[in-house]
């Protein structure tokens, strides 16, 4: 079992849903995620259910919803289920508040905590698996605190996206997965090099091939290998980009 190679449509927000899904049929990729913030805005179903449609129709699949819920006390996530299902995906992409987890006060951290329980038994009444975003700015940006807040939100609808830490050396990245490979459903995919340099896939070859290795060996690896940043947000590096991801996971 491998990894489905796919695509973030936050990758070109500067395209339609239309338009990526060409693209990506074009680059064979296999599943796409679709934004929230500009492709599929929360609580419109009928705009999910036509962007579910063209995917469908340009031979891809929906892997996930990629949501902005930042786990707020009062912050709805019932829309963004609505579009979720009308998308026809199985998996919200959602983040772990607002703040560094080194930075937030037990009460931040508590207040996270439960709203994230009541999502989460918000989302499996009705078929849908949550997935934190691994990032900074949360208190899931570390391997600990991400174990750490799986094991306190205790709801297995919960699992975790990853992807390279900014400036994290090779070593020091796959030490990371390593540490929740167990608990991640996707990994977004990009190579940013020394910092928030967006590099070409290829220019960090050794991290992906050695993450792809480490999760074709897991008994049950993360579902997804989704494209994430390319140079200047350019649509033409698409084809090349998802051949090289395409070329490791197989």
């Amino acid at each position: 079992m491998i990894m489905r190679p796919g695509l973030c449509s936050v990758t070109f927000r500067q395209l339609t849903p239309e338009q990526i899904v060409v693209r990506a049929a074009e680059a064979e990729l296999e599943v796409i995620e679709w934004g929230g913030d500009v492709h599929v805005p929360a609580g419109d179903p009928e705009r999910a259910a036509q962007v579910a449609q063209a995917t469908v129709d340009a031979g891809l699949a929906v892997c996930s919803y990629g949501s902005y819920f930042r786990a707020g006390a009062d912050e709805a996530l019932t829309p963004i289920l609505d579009s979720a299902e009308a998308l026809g995906a199985d998996r919200v992409r959602i983040w772990a508040g607002r703040v560094d987890s080194a930075d937030a006060t037990p009460a931040q951290y508590a207040q996270v905590v439960s709203r994230l329980r009541d999502a989460a038994a918000e989302a499996s009444d009705r078929g849908i698996g949550l997935a934190l975003e691994y990032h900074r700015g949360t208190v899931a940006d570390n391997p600990d605190a991400v174990l750490r807040l799986l094991a306190d939100v205790a709801n297995p609808v919960l699992s975790t996206y990853w992807q390279p830490s900014v400036g994290a050396a090779d070593a020091v990245a796959l030490a990371e997965f390593d540490a929740l490979a167990a608990q991640t459903s996707a990994v977004h995919v990009f190579s940013w090099w020394p910092e928030a340099q967006r590099l070409r896939l290829h220019e960090r070859a050794e991290l992906w091939q050695a993450l792809c290795a480490a999760a074709s060996a897991l008994p049950v690896p993360p579902r997804d290998a989704l494209l994430e940043f390319v140079p200047d947000d350019d649509p033409a590096l698409l084809a090349a980009e998802a051949a090289t991801l395409r070329g490791w996971l197989a």
